[in-house]
Protein backbone atom coordinates (compact mmCIF):
# COMPACT_ATOMS: atom_id res chain seq x y z
CA UNK A 1 0.00 0.00 0.00
CA UNK A 2 2.82 2.11 1.39
CA UNK A 3 4.01 1.90 -2.67
CA UNK A 4 0.90 2.88 -4.47
CA UNK A 5 0.47 6.17 -5.98
CA UNK A 6 -1.99 9.56 -4.88
CA UNK A 7 -3.77 8.65 -7.34
CA UNK A 8 -4.16 5.13 -5.97
CA UNK A 9 -4.74 6.62 -2.32
CA UNK A 10 -7.56 8.80 -4.20
CA UNK A 11 -9.43 5.98 -5.25
CA UNK A 12 -9.46 4.33 -2.16
CA UNK A 13 -10.61 7.17 -0.43
CA UNK A 14 -13.27 7.54 -3.22
CA UNK A 15 -14.73 3.69 -2.33
CA UNK A 16 -14.48 4.10 1.27
CA UNK A 17 -16.73 7.03 0.63
CA UNK A 18 -18.95 5.46 -1.89
CA UNK A 19 -19.57 1.88 0.80
CA UNK A 20 -20.46 4.86 3.79
CA UNK A 21 -23.22 6.35 1.97
CA UNK A 22 -24.99 2.61 1.48
CA UNK A 23 -27.57 2.27 3.99
CA UNK A 24 -26.22 -0.52 5.38
CA UNK A 25 -23.19 1.61 6.90
CA UNK A 26 -25.31 3.79 9.23
CA UNK A 27 -23.66 2.23 11.91
CA UNK A 28 -20.50 2.75 10.76
CA UNK A 29 -21.26 6.30 10.13
CA UNK A 30 -22.35 6.98 13.65
CA UNK A 31 -19.21 5.15 15.39
CA UNK A 32 -17.11 7.50 13.25
CA UNK A 33 -19.11 10.96 13.92
CA UNK A 34 -19.39 10.35 17.40
CA UNK A 35 -15.81 9.60 17.77
CA UNK A 36 -14.88 12.72 16.01
CA UNK A 37 -17.27 15.20 17.69
CA UNK A 38 -15.75 13.67 20.91
CA UNK A 39 -12.07 15.55 20.80
CA UNK A 40 -13.53 18.69 21.19
CA UNK A 41 -14.75 17.05 24.38
CA UNK A 42 -11.04 17.45 25.54
CA UNK A 43 -8.01 20.27 24.90
CA UNK A 44 -5.04 19.12 22.85
CA UNK A 45 -2.40 16.17 24.29
CA UNK A 46 -0.68 15.20 20.64
CA UNK A 47 0.64 11.94 22.65
CA UNK A 48 -2.80 11.17 24.18
CA UNK A 49 -5.04 11.98 21.24
CA UNK A 50 -2.77 9.78 18.92
CA UNK A 51 -3.14 6.42 20.95
CA UNK A 52 -7.01 7.21 21.29
CA UNK A 53 -6.91 7.50 17.15
CA UNK A 54 -4.40 4.43 17.25
CA UNK A 55 -7.35 2.46 19.44
CA UNK A 56 -9.81 3.74 17.30
CA UNK A 57 -8.36 2.29 14.30
CA UNK A 58 -7.85 -1.58 16.04
CA UNK A 59 -11.55 -1.18 16.84
CA UNK A 60 -12.71 -0.01 13.73
CA UNK A 61 -10.63 -2.86 11.51
CA UNK A 62 -12.65 -5.62 13.71
CA UNK A 63 -15.82 -3.85 12.98
CA UNK A 64 -15.08 -3.66 9.19
CA UNK A 65 -13.94 -7.29 8.93
CA UNK A 66 -17.27 -8.10 10.62
CA UNK A 67 -19.67 -6.07 8.73
CA UNK A 68 -22.06 -7.26 6.21
CA UNK A 69 -20.44 -4.45 3.59
CA UNK A 70 -17.18 -6.51 3.69
CA UNK A 71 -17.99 -9.72 3.44
CA UNK A 72 -16.34 -12.04 1.68
CA UNK A 73 -13.19 -9.37 1.01
CA UNK A 74 -9.71 -9.92 1.08
CA UNK A 75 -7.11 -8.61 2.81
CA UNK A 76 -6.29 -6.09 0.41
CA UNK A 77 -10.02 -4.47 0.81
CA UNK A 78 -9.94 -4.46 4.29
CA UNK A 79 -6.82 -2.46 3.85
CA UNK A 80 -7.98 -0.08 1.35
CA UNK A 81 -11.17 0.18 3.74
CA UNK A 82 -8.84 1.57 6.75
CA UNK A 83 -6.72 3.72 4.20
CA UNK A 84 -10.07 5.41 3.42
CA UNK A 85 -11.43 5.85 7.45
CA UNK A 86 -7.59 6.91 8.33
CA UNK A 87 -7.71 9.82 5.48
CA UNK A 88 -10.99 10.82 6.64
CA UNK A 89 -10.93 11.24 10.23
CA UNK A 90 -7.48 12.68 10.19
CA UNK A 91 -9.23 15.23 7.33
CA UNK A 92 -11.74 15.86 9.81
CA UNK A 93 -9.55 15.97 12.96
CA UNK A 94 -6.74 17.53 11.02
CA UNK A 95 -6.96 21.47 13.04
CA UNK A 96 -6.81 19.69 16.05
CA UNK A 97 -4.09 17.48 15.86
CA UNK A 98 -1.87 18.93 13.38
CA UNK A 99 0.58 21.63 15.40
CA UNK A 100 -1.48 21.22 18.11
CA UNK A 101 0.72 22.62 21.04
CA UNK A 102 2.76 26.30 21.01
CA UNK A 103 5.91 24.04 21.61
CA UNK A 104 5.86 22.30 18.24
CA UNK A 105 4.90 25.98 16.03
CA UNK A 106 8.06 27.08 17.83
CA UNK A 107 10.47 23.78 16.78
CA UNK A 108 9.35 24.35 13.43
CA UNK A 109 10.06 27.96 13.11
CA UNK A 110 13.67 27.49 14.84
CA UNK A 111 14.61 23.91 12.66
CA UNK A 112 13.18 26.60 9.05
CA UNK A 113 15.04 29.93 10.31
CA UNK A 114 18.47 27.74 10.98
CA UNK A 115 18.14 25.79 7.73
CA UNK A 116 17.73 29.02 6.13
CA UNK A 117 21.01 30.02 7.13
CA UNK A 118 22.97 26.69 6.53
CA UNK A 119 21.41 27.31 2.86
CA UNK A 120 23.23 30.16 2.24
CA UNK A 121 26.81 28.39 2.42
CA UNK A 122 26.71 24.51 3.25
CA UNK A 123 27.87 22.11 0.43
CA UNK A 124 27.90 18.54 -0.24
CA UNK A 125 31.40 17.72 0.43
CA UNK A 126 30.65 19.74 4.31
CA UNK A 127 28.88 16.21 4.74
CA UNK A 128 31.40 14.31 3.21
CA UNK A 129 29.11 13.27 -0.14
CA UNK A 130 31.47 11.85 -2.40
CA UNK A 131 31.73 13.86 -6.07
CA UNK A 132 29.49 10.68 -7.67
CA UNK A 133 26.49 11.22 -5.58
CA UNK A 134 26.01 15.07 -6.52
CA UNK A 135 23.65 14.87 -9.19
CA UNK A 136 21.77 17.67 -9.14
CA UNK A 137 19.15 16.92 -11.18
CA UNK A 138 17.91 14.13 -9.03
CA UNK A 139 18.93 16.31 -5.82
CA UNK A 140 16.43 18.47 -6.85
CA UNK A 141 13.72 15.72 -7.93
CA UNK A 142 14.01 14.33 -4.64
CA UNK A 143 13.56 17.78 -2.99
CA UNK A 144 10.32 18.41 -4.89
CA UNK A 145 9.13 15.32 -3.34
CA UNK A 146 9.67 16.40 -0.03
CA UNK A 147 8.78 19.94 -0.27
CA UNK A 148 5.02 18.21 -1.13
CA UNK A 149 4.36 17.00 2.24
CA UNK A 150 3.08 20.40 3.83
CA UNK A 151 0.36 20.20 1.08
CA UNK A 152 -1.58 16.79 2.01
CA UNK A 153 -3.65 16.47 5.44
CA UNK A 154 -3.66 12.57 5.82
CA UNK A 155 -1.01 10.88 7.40
CA UNK A 156 -0.64 8.28 4.58
CA UNK A 157 -0.10 10.62 1.91
CA UNK A 158 2.21 13.03 4.04
CA UNK A 159 4.70 9.75 4.08
CA UNK A 160 4.29 8.99 0.59
CA UNK A 161 5.77 12.50 -0.28
CA UNK A 162 9.00 11.32 2.26
CA UNK A 163 9.52 8.07 0.65
CA UNK A 164 9.44 9.28 -2.88
CA UNK A 165 11.88 11.54 -2.09
CA UNK A 166 13.91 8.57 -0.31
CA UNK A 167 13.19 6.39 -2.93
CA UNK A 168 15.45 9.02 -5.66
CA UNK A 169 17.99 8.96 -3.17
CA UNK A 170 17.78 5.65 -3.12
CA UNK A 171 18.13 5.06 -6.76
CA UNK A 172 20.89 7.62 -6.99
CA UNK A 173 23.23 5.75 -4.69
CA UNK A 174 22.41 2.18 -6.82
CA UNK A 175 22.82 3.58 -10.26
CA UNK A 176 26.10 4.98 -8.67
CA UNK A 177 26.95 1.50 -7.03
CA UNK A 178 26.65 0.10 -10.46
CA UNK A 179 28.93 2.57 -12.41
CA UNK A 180 31.42 2.03 -9.71
CA UNK A 181 30.98 -1.41 -9.52
CA UNK A 182 30.54 -1.60 -5.65
CA UNK A 183 27.95 -1.71 -3.45
CA UNK A 184 25.55 0.69 -2.18
CA UNK A 185 26.93 1.72 0.64
CA UNK A 186 23.88 2.50 3.37
CA UNK A 187 26.28 4.90 5.09
CA UNK A 188 25.76 7.84 2.24
CA UNK A 189 22.18 7.40 1.90
CA UNK A 190 21.77 10.16 5.30
CA UNK A 191 24.02 12.27 4.30
CA UNK A 192 22.44 12.85 0.79
CA UNK A 193 18.81 13.21 2.66
CA UNK A 194 20.51 15.46 5.37
CA UNK A 195 21.94 17.89 2.16
CA UNK A 196 18.42 17.29 0.16
CA UNK A 197 16.53 18.61 3.21
CA UNK A 198 18.36 21.78 4.01
CA UNK A 199 17.82 22.42 0.32
CA UNK A 200 13.71 21.65 0.26
CA UNK A 201 13.74 23.36 3.82
CA UNK A 202 9.89 21.56 3.95
CA UNK A 203 7.79 23.91 5.86
CA UNK A 204 6.77 22.84 9.03
CA UNK A 205 9.01 19.86 9.25
CA UNK A 206 8.85 18.52 12.72
CA UNK A 207 5.47 19.58 13.08
CA UNK A 208 4.82 16.64 10.09
CA UNK A 209 6.85 14.16 11.36
CA UNK A 210 5.14 14.04 14.96
CA UNK A 211 2.23 14.16 12.97
CA UNK A 212 2.68 10.94 10.75
CA UNK A 213 4.33 9.35 14.03
CA UNK A 214 1.17 9.81 15.94
CA UNK A 215 -1.54 9.39 13.75
CA UNK A 216 -0.32 7.01 10.77
CA UNK A 217 -1.91 3.33 11.28
CA UNK A 218 1.47 1.26 13.37
CA UNK A 219 0.95 -1.50 11.14
CA UNK A 220 1.66 0.73 8.25
CA UNK A 221 5.00 2.37 9.87
CA UNK A 222 7.43 -0.77 9.14
CA UNK A 223 9.69 -1.97 6.90
CA UNK A 224 10.80 0.41 4.12
CA UNK A 225 8.10 3.01 5.27
CA UNK A 226 9.83 3.04 8.77
CA UNK A 227 12.77 3.03 7.69
CA UNK A 228 12.77 6.00 5.46
CA UNK A 229 10.78 7.75 8.07
CA UNK A 230 13.50 7.57 10.77
CA UNK A 231 15.93 8.42 8.20
CA UNK A 232 14.23 11.56 8.03
CA UNK A 233 13.50 11.79 11.75
CA UNK A 234 17.63 11.61 12.25
CA UNK A 235 18.19 13.78 9.27
CA UNK A 236 15.66 16.72 11.50
CA UNK A 237 18.02 15.79 14.40
CA UNK A 238 20.65 16.23 12.58
CA UNK A 239 19.62 19.59 11.52
CA UNK A 240 18.50 20.83 14.97
CA UNK A 241 21.85 20.20 16.58
CA UNK A 242 24.46 21.18 13.54
CA UNK A 243 27.15 22.61 14.74
CA UNK A 244 31.11 22.81 13.23
CA UNK A 245 31.98 19.63 14.72
CA UNK A 246 29.14 17.86 12.89
CA UNK A 247 30.54 19.21 9.72
CA UNK A 248 33.93 18.65 7.74
CA UNK A 249 34.45 22.36 7.85
CA UNK A 250 36.63 24.71 10.38
CA UNK A 251 35.27 25.95 13.18
CA UNK A 252 35.96 29.41 12.45
CA UNK A 253 35.12 29.52 9.01
CA UNK A 254 31.54 27.61 10.39
CA UNK A 255 30.98 30.63 12.38
CA UNK A 256 31.39 33.43 10.49
CA UNK A 257 29.38 31.99 7.96
CA UNK A 258 26.56 31.79 10.51
CA UNK A 259 27.04 35.05 11.22
CA UNK A 260 27.21 36.31 7.98
CA UNK A 261 23.91 34.71 7.33
CA UNK A 262 22.45 36.11 10.51
CA UNK A 263 23.43 39.85 9.07
CA UNK A 264 21.76 39.22 5.97
CA UNK A 265 18.91 37.89 7.47
CA UNK A 266 18.38 40.47 9.46
CA UNK A 267 18.90 42.95 6.98
CA UNK A 268 16.24 41.03 4.70
CA UNK A 269 13.63 40.76 6.93
CA UNK A 270 12.81 44.69 7.61
CA UNK A 271 9.16 45.13 8.34
CA UNK A 272 7.29 47.79 6.55
CA UNK A 273 5.55 48.95 9.92
CA UNK A 274 9.34 49.54 11.35
CA UNK A 275 10.15 51.82 8.40
CA UNK A 276 6.58 53.54 7.86
CA UNK A 277 6.28 54.06 12.22
CA UNK A 278 9.69 55.70 12.12
CA UNK A 279 8.26 58.58 9.44
CA UNK A 280 4.89 59.53 11.20
CA UNK A 281 4.87 62.09 14.15
CA UNK A 282 8.07 64.42 12.60
CA UNK A 283 8.29 67.55 11.53
CA UNK A 284 8.08 68.96 7.57
CA UNK A 285 11.34 70.34 7.85
CA UNK A 286 13.37 67.12 9.31
CA UNK A 287 15.98 65.03 7.60
CA UNK A 288 13.70 62.33 8.26
CA UNK A 289 11.13 63.96 5.78
CA UNK A 290 13.23 64.28 3.32
CA UNK A 291 13.35 60.29 2.89
CA UNK A 292 11.05 58.12 0.72
CA UNK A 293 10.33 54.17 0.77
CA UNK A 294 10.24 51.65 -1.72
CA UNK A 295 9.62 48.56 -2.21
CA UNK A 296 12.40 46.40 -4.12
CA UNK A 297 11.58 42.83 -6.08
CA UNK A 298 11.27 40.63 -2.80
CA UNK A 299 8.64 42.73 -0.92
CA UNK A 300 10.98 44.47 1.74
CA UNK A 301 11.15 47.94 2.25
CA UNK A 302 13.96 49.96 2.28
CA UNK A 303 14.72 53.32 3.15
CA UNK A 304 16.55 54.83 -0.07
CA UNK A 305 17.41 58.70 -0.72
CA UNK A 306 19.84 59.50 -3.90
CA UNK A 307 19.67 55.76 -5.22
CA UNK A 308 21.45 54.74 -2.09
CA UNK A 309 20.98 52.05 1.03
CA UNK A 310 22.75 54.44 3.73
CA UNK A 311 20.65 58.02 3.26
CA UNK A 312 22.50 60.00 6.68
CA UNK A 313 26.15 59.97 4.23
CA UNK A 314 25.01 63.76 2.96
CA UNK A 315 23.10 65.16 6.74
CA UNK A 316 24.08 67.68 8.39
CA UNK A 317 23.93 67.46 12.49
CA UNK A 318 21.23 70.37 12.18
CA UNK A 319 19.02 68.34 9.88
CA UNK A 320 18.82 65.35 11.55
CA UNK A 321 15.72 64.86 14.28
CA UNK A 322 15.55 63.57 17.62
CA UNK A 323 13.30 60.05 15.79
CA UNK A 324 15.95 60.14 13.16
CA UNK A 325 18.59 58.52 16.26
CA UNK A 326 17.09 54.57 16.00
CA UNK A 327 16.96 54.45 12.27
CA UNK A 328 21.01 55.60 12.40
CA UNK A 329 21.83 53.54 15.13
CA UNK A 330 21.00 50.65 12.90
CA UNK A 331 22.69 51.31 9.99
CA UNK A 332 25.77 52.18 12.11
CA UNK A 333 25.21 48.39 13.39
CA UNK A 334 25.26 46.95 10.20
CA UNK A 335 27.84 48.94 9.03
CA UNK A 336 30.32 47.42 11.81
CA UNK A 337 28.86 44.26 11.20
CA UNK A 338 29.50 43.84 7.27
CA UNK A 339 33.38 45.73 8.19
CA UNK A 340 34.06 42.96 11.02
CA UNK A 341 32.85 40.78 8.42
CA UNK A 342 34.60 41.85 5.83
CA UNK A 343 37.98 42.58 7.77
CA UNK A 344 38.27 38.83 8.73
CA UNK A 345 37.47 37.92 5.43
CA UNK A 346 40.72 39.83 4.54
CA UNK A 347 42.95 38.19 6.79
CA UNK A 348 42.34 34.69 5.98
CA UNK A 349 44.09 35.86 2.65
CA UNK A 350 47.99 35.50 1.69
CA UNK A 351 49.60 38.80 0.85
CA UNK A 352 49.70 38.13 -2.88
CA UNK A 353 45.51 37.74 -2.85
CA UNK A 354 45.12 40.42 -0.64
CA UNK A 355 47.31 43.44 -2.33
CA UNK A 356 45.16 43.52 -5.29
CA UNK A 357 41.84 43.19 -3.21
CA UNK A 358 43.12 46.71 -1.32
CA UNK A 359 43.86 48.26 -4.40
CA UNK A 360 40.57 47.36 -5.28
CA UNK A 361 39.02 49.14 -1.99
CA UNK A 362 41.62 51.87 -2.79
CA UNK A 363 40.15 53.30 -5.76
CA UNK A 364 36.76 52.93 -4.51
CA UNK A 365 37.68 54.87 -1.98
CA UNK A 366 38.02 52.78 0.76
CA UNK A 367 41.21 51.01 0.85
CA UNK A 368 42.52 53.16 3.25
CA UNK A 369 40.42 51.93 6.19
CA UNK A 370 41.47 48.53 5.27
CA UNK A 371 44.66 48.79 4.80
CA UNK A 372 45.05 50.76 8.11
CA UNK A 373 43.47 47.53 9.79
CA UNK A 374 45.78 45.35 7.87
CA UNK A 375 49.07 47.07 9.10
CA UNK A 376 47.46 47.40 12.64
CA UNK A 377 47.33 43.29 12.55
CA UNK A 378 50.61 43.09 10.90
CA UNK A 379 51.99 44.78 13.26
CA UNK A 380 50.40 43.05 15.89
CA UNK A 381 51.16 40.02 14.76
CA UNK A 382 54.70 41.09 14.35
CA UNK A 383 55.21 42.29 17.91
CA UNK A 384 53.70 39.12 19.19
CA UNK A 385 56.48 37.14 17.36
CA UNK A 386 59.22 39.03 18.40
CA UNK A 387 58.31 38.57 22.16
CA UNK A 388 58.05 35.08 21.79
CA UNK A 389 60.59 33.24 23.80
CA UNK A 390 62.96 31.75 21.58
Amino acid sequence: MEGSTSTSASTFFHDFLHRMRHPASLDLVRAIKSFIVSFSFYPPKPENDGKRVQDFFLSMEVTIRDHPLWANATEDDIDCAMEGLEKYILTKLFARTFAASPEDAKIDNEISEKICLLQTFLKPEHLDIPPILRNEASWLLAEKELQKINAFKAPQEKLLSIMNCCRVINNLLLNAAMSEHVPAGADDFLPVLIYVTIKANPPMLHSNLKFIKLYRRQAKLISEAEYYFTNLVSAKTFIADLNAKSLTMDEIIFEESMQAARLTSRVSSVKPSTCQASQQGKNDGSFSKKMHLKRDDTGVFQVLQHETNYPYTEAKGEELAVEDVDILLNYYKDLVAKYTILCKAIDCLSVPEKEPLLHHLEMQGAGSLFSQHNKINTNTNDQTISETPR
